[in-house]
């Protein structure tokens, strides 16, 4: 799985909005389009008002790249990128999502007995 780091960006939604237009998305689908699959974009931690354009931004490249599987996480660290990673690696139907990260983690998961 590939990452690729987006940011920093501004703290204003629209201004970075507008700079991963015009200065990251012509890298990802570069990327994209020399092969990379999966690819997991990375975002810092912004406010909530981000949320909207990150996740429009990975549905858009996941439906024009498809089948290629393309994410979006949010965190703060490495650890959480690479347990955000771990975990994309074993969900080979996950596509298209944006992933916002806490760094306390989930814990294991749980399957019912039987």
């Amino acid at each position: 799985m590939e990452l690729l780091y987006a940011g920093p960006l501004a703290d204003d939604p629209l201004d970075a909005a507008t700079d991963f237009h015009a200065r990251v998305l012509p890298g990802v689908e570069a990327t994209l389009n020399a092969g990379a699959d999966p690819l997991t974009l990375v975002f810092l931690p912004a406010s909530h008002e981000h949320r909207g354009w990150r996740l429009a931004v990975v549905q858009g490249l996941a439906r024009r790249f498809a089948p290629s599987r393309i994410n979006a996480i949010e965190c703060a660290s490495q650890a959480e990128a690479d347990a955000a990673v771990r975990w994309l690696d074993g969900a080979a139907g996950v596509t298209g999502q944006f992933l916002p990260l806490d760094g306390n983690g989930a814990g294991p998961v749980l399957y019912p007995a039987g």
